[in-house]
């Protein structure tokens, strides 16, 4: 079970914001957020940087916060904690299993991959473990 404080999330608040908002616009079903709040603050977040209403496909559902608007960013982290803090949710949570890497580690990377194996032999079930070099 993985969980993230709303109020103290040890996060800075874009890494805040854009964990939240991906965790209600995935379909994990064990996220203790009812789907209609999950729903109602992308939507609201969304509506501080477009003129144009949210997208309704789930893959749409993206906020690019690249931009920098920090009194956005502000604004979104104030929306968030209120919303949940008013429907008495003050800890997020959900269990989902890590997902495996998307990439592939780079061939400057994987001295530091091979090193962190032999200190921590555990984790050996890397995908894209030591490897030859070219």
């Amino acid at each position: 079970m993985q969980t993230l404080d709303v109020n103290d999330p040890g996060l800075p608040d874009l890494q805040f914001v854009l964990m939240v908002l991906a965790l209600c616009s995935s379909e994990l079903e064990s996220l203790n957020v009812p789907e209609s709040l999950r729903v109602s603050l992308f939507d609201r977040c969304w509506a501080m940087l477009h003129d144009e209403p949210p997208p309704t496909q789930k893959e749409e559902r993206v906020l690019d916060l690249r931009e920098g608007h920090e009194l956005a960013l502000q604004a979104m982290v104030d929306v968030i904690r209120s919303t949940l803090n008013d429907r008495r949710i003050t800890v997020l949570r959900w269990d989902h299993p890590p997902s495996p890497p998307s990439q592939k580690s780079t061939l400057e990377a994987l001295p530091l991959v091979e090193r962190l194996q032999l200190l921590y032999p555990a984790s050996s079930d890397i995908p894209d473990g030591p490897q030859e070099r070219p």
